[in-house]
């Protein structure tokens, strides 16, 4: 932790361990939380999908001197230590490199998040008309608890792509005269059956169909009248046909801003927590570099949620291809130094964990929990249950790693998500460990994780940024 486990007198002192972040600030501190937080709130109350997050982290980055790989490239410019460059991928995943002092071949300090989150997407044929209401069909994406999304105000976020190309972005039920839809439930009274089915069970993945529209149009010889109209509706103010829908991408996420959460403001409530918190903190760390050492990486894909599957995932060879790229304009490729660079890196896997919720201890083994202020937590490994599908973080890495934080002040915990036989989960961790390089998993414990609002604590937000800036400068 941030102090040592003895007293002056050499006595081994075990309060220290049960602080808290908030214990240790001084109160200039404790205003540098709160400040930094306002920041991340305004981030997370307007980047909602993977697209957005992209568009806003590429605007922050131009900002600050990242010029785009492609006109690089392009231009056949040379990189040199201290050059900031960035490459997009299909607007979903982006990654980011400050070009350090030493050759590349010596490793690269990365930081890796992943900018989806759990959600409900619209299907490519959606829209249709029942009862004389309009409705969307859906397919929900990633591990959500289908309940948690019923009867609250939902909002469509996405893009339109026409037969010619144009792209049209959509956003609505943000604005706060705008309207917002979603999903109904069985009113108490008629809900007997429903009641008596798991929880799991009680509202099927296939009836997530979203409300959208009951006005009908005034032709009453037409078919599909309250259809009609919204699609009417749509094309007066995206010129888009019921044919877009097909080349559309449409994710529905809970409408509303982020909020400060708790009576003493000491939390934040947002969507898509999980993964934008590490994201944003590892993006900002990153900017707040000007040189470094070794090349300094920050890494945000798309697909975690899914299996880190498909062309913007971790599993594709984007992040390879654009190192090699990033390398050949350094003067420094040859298959040989692009293994090595990979191989000799150095990561955080920048993901939450799963914080000990006093409503439900009996998930979680108290000793090797994380809580929620008591800093980023670090998980040795993740996976289900014998640590399948996981990074096991060697020894070495995270007595390295202990080293640094102390000596920079910063407040970290260890964590495991739930107990052995409880359940489990994944990051991409274990894929970049693939390329032989030392990984382990860290980032902001949540309580309600993948539900439409979760819960993370401002002071292991900024404990996040100050680990992932202190990584960059140490590691």
């Amino acid at each position: 932790m941030t102090t040592k486990n003895t007293t002056d007198s050499g006595k081994l002192d075990l309060t220290k361990k049960s602080l808290t972040a908030w214990e240790k600030y001084s109160k200039d501190e404790i205003e540098a939380v709160f400040a930094y937080n306002k920041g991340y709130m305004d981030f997370m109350s307007s980047c909602k999908t993977e697209r957005e997050c992209v568009d806003e982290f590429i605007t922050r980055a131009e900002k600050a001197g990242y010029k785009n790989l492609k006109t690089i490239i392009a231009e056949g410019k040379e990189l040199k230590p201290g050059d900031k460059v960035y490459a997009n991928n299909m607007g979903k995943a982006l990654a980011l490199f400050l070009i350090g002092n030493e050759p590349l071949e010596n490793g690269l300090k990365i930081l890796g998040a992943h900018i989806d989150s759990p959600r409900i997407d619209i299907k490519q044929n959606p829209l249709y008309e029942d009862s004389n209401l309009a409705m969307l069909d859906t397919h929900y994406y990633g591990g959500i608890k289908n309940y948690q999304w019923v009867t609250i105000p939902l909002a469509i976020h996405g893009v339109f792509i026409k037969s010619d190309g144009t792209k049209v972005n959509m956003v609505i039920g943000e604005e706060d005269d705008d309207p917002v839809i979603g999903i109904s439930d069985l009113l108490v009274h008629l809900a007997a059956d429903q009641l008596q089915k798991s929880l799991s069970k009680g509202i099927e993945g296939e009836n997530l169909n979203i409300l959208v529209g009951s006005i009908p149009i005034e032709d009453k010889d037409a078919k599909e009248r309250v259809k009609i109209n919204i699609l009417s509706l749509l094309h007066d103010k995206y010129g888009i046909t019921e044919d877009d829908f097909v080349s559309a991408e449409l994710e529905v996420v809970p409408a509303g801003k982020a909020r400060h959460y708790g009576l003493d403001r000491s939390m934040v409530m947002a969507y898509g927590q999980d993964d934008r918190v590490c994201a944003y903190t590892s993006f900002d760390a990153l900017l707040q570099m000007t040189e470094v050492d070794k090349t300094a990486v920050a890494l945000l894909v798309d697909k975690e949620e899914v299996g880190s599957i498909g062309a913007t995932g971790m599993q594709s060879k984007f992040f390879e291809n654009v190192v090699a790229e990033v390398m050949d304009r350094a003067g420094q490729y040859s298959e040989l130094k692009l293994r090595r660079t990979l191989s000799n890196s150095k990561m955080l896997s920048s993901d939450v964990s799963a914080a000990f919720d006093p409503n439900y201890p009996e998930v979680m083994e108290k000793k090797n929990a994380a809580y929620i202020g008591k800093g980023i937590a670090f998980n040795k490994y993740t996976g289900i249950r014998g640590k399948y599908s996981s990074n096991d973080a060697n020894p070495e890495y995270i007595a390295e790693i202990r080293r640094m934080l102390d000596k920079h002040g910063v407040t970290w915990q260890t964590a495991e998500l739930g107990k052995v036989d409880q359940g489990g989960g994944g990051t991409i961790a274990y894929i970049l460990a693939h390329y032989d390089m030392e990984v382990i998993d860290c980032g902001v414990a949540l309580l309600n994780m993948h539900s439409p609002w979760e819960i993370a604590s401002k002071a292991d937000i900024y404990e996040a940024m100050k680990t992932y800036k202190t990584f960059l400068l140490e590691a």
